[in-house]
């Protein structure tokens, strides 16, 4: 199993240190979320990607794709009644897919929940119609580019749209397009209320990437969340992607969460 790290928990920090750390402390890869290196994508120029994949490459670090894809900029929205505001939010992720493929990812994580709440005027499904046109676009967009959009199933807290693995896959079946895909993140599923064994064997076809969390939102091994059942059914599932660590909780500081992050996951698995 591989191991990456999420790179915002180092906040403020300049994404080759980043590389420098994770290699230090036994990663494999860096999982970016773009709005640490810029306020918009597009402002990043091809030398600038190219000093990020040799910065990578310099440390043996893999980059492992993006994740918190419209934090930045303002304004974007999957599935908002404004056909304007949807296609503008359309040809921002397929510059990030494009970022993607430049950087040598292999995955993005759609999540963004705030950008994808069933707009107040719409019902579920005319958010669900919108929703599936743009990711039947950049799912064409993610094959040109050889990488994977990953539809991630949130908590009821944090989205009311896309709150299960079933919903998400039922998005990946509706589009039929082999690079939209789903993910699964521990903490996300952990609201679902079944066995987590049962939903990755549910996702397992389907699955591109795992984020590794506590339920609470800390680090692997620092709550409650059993991760022993969890590597065991994903060695059932054959899954051999990466175990990404990704936490919402920054204490006590992020090299600290890192390092015992990875060592309570290679324990376990």
């Amino acid at each position: 199993m591989k191991f990456s790290v999420c790179n915002e928990l180092f906040e403020g920090w300049a994404i080759e240190q980043i590389f420098r750390t994770a290699a230090e402390l036994g990663y494999d890869g860096v999982e970016i979320a773009p709005f640490t290196l810029a306020d918009s994508v597009e402002d990043i120029s091809d030398s600038r990607r190219k000093e990020i994949v040799q910065g990578a490459a310099s440390n043996g670090i893999e980059i492992v794709g993006l994740h918190w894809l419209l934090v930045k900029p303002p304004g974007m929205y999957i599935n908002h009644p404004d056909k304007a505001i949807r296609l503008r939010t359309r040809d921002y992720l397929d510059s990030l897919i494009r970022l993607c493929g430049d950087l040598g990812g292999r995955i993005l994580i759609f999540g963004s929940p705030k950008q994808r709440n069933v707009y107040e005027g719409l019902t579920y499904d005319q958010a669900w119609d919108y929703a599936r046109e743009t990711f039947a676009h950049c799912a064409e967009t993610a094959s040109d580019s050889g990488v994977y959009l990953c539809i991630e199933a949130l908590a009821r807290v944090e989205t009311d749209f896309i709150n299960t693995i079933t919903e998400a896959i039922r998005m990946v079946n509706e589009v039929g397009k082999p690079h939209l895909r789903t993910m699964i993140d521990i903490k996300a599923i952990s609201d679902d209320g079944r066995p987590l064994p049962e939903i990755i064997e549910e996702a397992a076809p389907f699955m591109m990437h795992v984020h590794a969390n506590d339920a609470s939102g800390r680090g692997p091994g620092m709550g409650a969340t059993d991760f022993v059942p969890i590597a065991e059914s994903l060695r059932k599932v054959g899954y051999d992607g990466y175990v990404s660590v990704e936490v919402f909780d920054y204490k006590p500081d992020p090299v600290t969460i890192a390092r015992e992050s990875i060592e309570y996951l290679r324990r376990v698995f």
